[in-house]
């Protein structure tokens, strides 16, 4: 029997797991010939480090997910710049706008999202390109702009104070920019934070030299001058850089009739109304998946692997955490996080230390851990988080729990690596356990680096970079080894 051919619309992030899960499950291509069509006219990268690329901390070829010759080996037929223009679902074939078509027997649409403009005047020109000076955080190229802008050490401005804005003006900040964020809300990240810790967040950011005008709505942009706002006052910007949200990329499917709403939706199994027709990443809606998010992305891309290659694996959804990857701010979310005390059915217990650049909250319910918010404490956050994913009944006593100061079942003592389960997620991106990294580490790998290279972990979403770091040190220590690691530091 000859392999069905299975057709990627899309390079980024969930496409180049999909493609990496496939091969591991069919590594002769005996299954699926698979081919993976990209808009971008490079390889797939690691989109979720554009922050620290843009702040210098990061090398922009660092993000590369695959070696130039990476598909070559694996039979993956990858063609990078040829964006599809039509699915002619009928016939099952993919037009691509150099005038190729390309025809599946399975078609995954991975299209990602798009960067929303807000209806502010003057972002555009006439023929709705940027206007210049005017740019969106969203790929490398994006980023590769704002860095050459922001050399002359001018003011920005950045529209939009969520996640993407914060990092992006952490990050221009670094660069020794003048940064004023325009949010039109009260508070920053207020998906994910509460009124009280987007209120020290807030103090946090002043003190690393980022503005934040809140409550504030954005009415035109003067090209040299500024983003003028509705009640007549001026922000200063020589550069406004776009991060006000994005919207799921559905036009090729929609076009084509597949259902869409808010995403092109999916069930269980990742398929689309046309059960040759999947979907996985930002473009598609699941009802148990938080957009936006790496976590989610892989654990479809991971499903639809096994299923396409003859192992159905439904994907339930993921309760993935959000982390902030900017230089001396430590924030994790997860969760219930926004309930508040007027929830009877909730536990809420809190910390709040403004002059400290601190904020911890917890949210238990039926002796679970349902939510937190942890800024300042990256102990905590690492400790709740396995709390929470695991689903392990709570000490009584909450405080040390709140601090990160102990596990459940530790009777009070401090949490590190010795004290994790072996089956504890250690990087959630890529459901890496403390186990594997030991089973790793045996095996001969050494350091961060070579942890990630042998698991993966911390090459996602980068957030459990420094748990990776500690279980890298501890297990070196345990074998009186040298623990220096650059990359962990």
């Amino acid at each position: 029997m000859s392999p069905r051919s299975v057709l990627v619309l899309g390079y980024g992030m969930a496409a180049a797991r999909f493609a990496e899960q496939v091969r591991r499950s069919d590594p002769d291509g005996e299954l699926v010939r698979l081919t993976v069509l990209g808009a971008e006219d490079r390889p797939a990268y690691n989109r979720v480090l554009l922050s620290p690329v843009l702040a210098g901390s990061v090398r922009a070829e660092h993000l590369a997910l695959h070696r130039d010759s990476w598909h070559h080996r694996r039979g993956i037929a990858v063609r990078t710049g040829c964006a599809a223009v039509r699915i002619d679902r009928a016939a099952r074939i993919v037009e691509c706008a150099d005038g190729s078509s390309h025809h599946y027997d399975e078609l995954v649409l991975a299209t990602g999202a798009r960067p929303w403009l807000p209806p502010v005047d003057g972002l555009r020109e006439e023929d709705g390109a940027l206007t210049e000076g005017v740019r969106c955080l969203r790929t490398l190229a994006d980023t590769e702009y704002i860095v050459d802008r922001s050399r002359g050490g001018g003011p920005i401005a950045v529209l939009g104070g969520g996640v993407l804005g914060i990092e992006a003006a952490r990050a221009l900040a670094l660069r020794g920019n003048p940064v004023t964020v325009v949010h039109p809300a009260g508070h920053p990240m207020q998906r994910q934070l509460d009124p009280e810790a987007g209120r020290v967040l807030g103090r946090v950011l002043s003190r690393l030299g980022v503005e934040v005008r809140l409550e504030a709505r954005a009415r035109r942009y003067l090209p040299g001058d500024g983003l003028k706002l509705d009640d007549g006052t001026l922000v200063p910007a020589e550069l406004l850089v776009l991060a006000a949200g994005t919207r799921p990329r559905t036009e090729l499917a929609q076009q084509s009739g597949i259902t869409v709403d808010s995403g092109i939706l999916v069930d269980d199994l990742l398929r689309t109304n046309d059960p040759r027709v999947h979907a996985i990443g930002d473009c598609a809606r699941h009802p148990g998946a938080v957009p936006g998010l790496v976590q989610p992305a892989y654990e479809q891309a991971d499903a639809l692997a096994a299923t396409l290659t003859g192992n159905p694996a439904p994907y339930r959804g993921t309760s993935a955490p959000t982390r902030l990857k900017a230089d001396g701010i430590e924030l994790t979310a997860f969760g219930d996080s926004l309930a508040g005390t007027d929830d009877p059915a909730a536990e809420v217990c809190a910390f709040s230390d403004p002059a400290g650049g601190r904020y911890a909250k917890l949210v238990v319910r039926e002796d679970r851990v349902h939510g937190a918010i942890l800024l300042g404490f990256p102990d905590a956050a690492a400790t709740l988080a396995q709390c929470h994913h695991r689903g392990v009944p709570v000490p009584e006593d909450r405080l040390p729990l709140l601090f990160g100061r102990a596990l459940p079942g530790s009777a009070g003592t401090t949490a590190g690596p010795a004290d994790l389960p072996g089956g504890s997620v250690v990087c959630q991106c890529n459901s890496v356990t403390k186990s594997a990294l030991v089973k790793a580490f045996t095996a001969g790998a050494r350091g961060t680096r070579g942890l990630a290279e042998a698991t993966r972990a911390s090459t996602g979403c980068g957030g459990c970079l420094g748990a990776v770091g500690g279980i890298a040190r501890w297990l070196a220590e345990s074998e009186g080894e040298e623990t220096t690691d650059e990359l962990a530091s």
